[in-house]
């Protein structure tokens, strides 16, 4: 029995670095990153404030109700009289002279419900509408910075994997080189080489070592990077692919990111909704100058002895109001209201106009990317090639250790090259996406 148990408990124990160390999708980050990155719930506890305005702006429409209470003991003449009257307790003694002149301490509980109901209200109705267009361009706002955010997580995504990609490349080449140092060690012990050629590979070799340590630094420190970005700072247990993705899916990701038509982008809808809610506060404020309407109604308790006690009596209106002058407020309210519209339009056009400039500036991009890309790839064959050959010439005594390290060298960089270039791709693909309001959850393709 206690065997099983044990074995159990053993599997377990192995399957949890597992389970630990789970390959991170980049769906999987876009998912984390719209739930918990620190500039999302910003943006979404932004637009949760800006509709909240949406929901006080009726204060202004709906009818408000409201109770009151109160205690008071007076022995004024005409208060004390008023009481009396409505606590229905006035008599034919209650108007002596004496009575009225120096009544006795009166006591009251007074209770009450009231009611108001606006009738007519303009400026509350343009201030909703107002609010409504304001929260709307919140809610844009809020979306724009979500994809903002995928944006950088792909950065961030691919920049880890490409951090450890070159540390990998970097490791097999400080293999490499150090199997050439001892070769040329050998060699100078031998008497067939020069003492500068293996002074030449250790050079080599330590110049390999501090990129590598740099690398692993670097894949350490973007491998935090990404977590912090995720709104996840202490959940490091990830792992990511260990290479980017070749050239051909990067490659369609780049053409389906050039073909894709201009869309309306979320922050241009962020700022023409904006600007929609400036006009209409302009209207807010000239409403201001308009009458007003209201209803009202009440019922009113009076006892000398309890809250809410006696008889009841209701009181019923309407009430109109014309505000023509305020102390100048209502001219202030309208002028600052018509320079944040203006400042809005001005915000509107200036955002069209630079997203239209971020289109063509990241279609350029992209294109340049793409073709520094086809370049990498050409170097990294030509490189190998002539590796290949110096290394040929080496075995055959026509080339130096140092021409062979040199060679083997420039393939590392090329490599790394075309890891970067890579890597630049996909960034410019992703931001070309951006810019044009494309769909960016496309980019899970690159995992396969």
């Amino acid at each position: 029995m206690l065997r099983p148990i044990i074995l159990c408990a053993l599997a377990l124990a192995a399957a949890a670095p597992v389970r630990a160390q789970a390959l991170l999708t980049l769906g999987e980050a876009f998912r984390r990153a719209d739930a918990a990155a620190y500039a999302n719930r910003i943006a979404r506890g932004d637009a949760r404030a800006r509709g909240a305005q949406v929901t006080a702006a009726l204060q202004g429409i709906l009818p408000t109700v409201r109770a009151e209470g109160a205690y008071l003991r007076t022995d004024n003449p005409l208060a004390g009289f008023g009481f009396t009257l409505q606590q229905r307790g006035v008599s034919p003694a209650s108007f002596s002279p004496a009575t009225l002149n120096y009544p006795s301490p009166v006591t009251n509980w007074s209770g009450g419900v009231v009611a108001e109901l606006p009738i007519i209200n303009a400026d509350a109705w343009f201030g909703r509408a107002a609010a409504s267009s304001a929260a709307a361009a919140a809610k844009a706002g809020s979306g724009w910075t979500r994809e903002t955010t995928r944006v950088d997580v792909t950065r961030a995504y691919f920049g880890a994997i490409l951090a450890r990609e070159q540390e990998r490349t970097l490791e097999a080449a400080t293999v490499a080189g150090q199997a050439h140092l001892r070769q040329a060690e050998s060699m100078v012990t031998n008497g067939l080489a020069t003492r500068s050629d293996a002074l030449l590979a250790s050079v080599q070799v330590g110049q390999l070592e501090a990129q590598l340590i740099g690398a692993r630094g670097n894949a350490g420190i973007a491998h935090e990077r990404l977590a912090l970005l995720l709104g996840q700072p202490g959940d490091t247990a990830f792992t990511l692919p260990d290479s980017l993705p070749a050239a051909a899916p990067i490659r369609n990701l780049a053409t389906s990111s050039a073909g894709d038509a201009a869309a309306p982008r979320l922050d241009v809808t962020a700022a023409r909704l904006s600007l929609e809610a400036a006009r209409r506060d302009v209207h807010r404020a000239d409403a201001r100058y308009l009458p007003r309407l209201s209803g009202f109604g009440r019922y009113d308790w009076n006892s000398p002895s309890q809250l809410f006690g006696g008889r009841s009596s209701y009181t019923l209106g309407v009430m109109a109001s014309w505000s023509l002058f305020a102390g100048a407020a209502e001219i202030a309210d309208r002028q600052a209201a018509r320079g944040r519209a203006h400042a809005a339009r001005a915000m509107a056009e200036a955002a069209e106009a630079g997203a239209a400039l971020e289109r063509n500036a990241t279609r350029i991009q992209l294109a340049v990317a793409m073709a520094q890309l086809g370049i990498a790839e050409i170097a990294v064959t030509q490189s190998a090639e002539a590796h290949r050959i110096v290394a040929k010439k080496y075995t055959g005594g026509l080339a130096t250790i140092a021409e062979l390290l040199s060679a083997a060298a420039l393939e590392t960089q090329i490599r790394l090259g075309l890891s970067e270039a890579r890597y630049q791709a996909i960034v410019a693909a992703a931001a070309a996406r951006q810019a044009a309001g494309a769909d960016l959850t496309t980019l899970v393709a690159l995992e396969n």
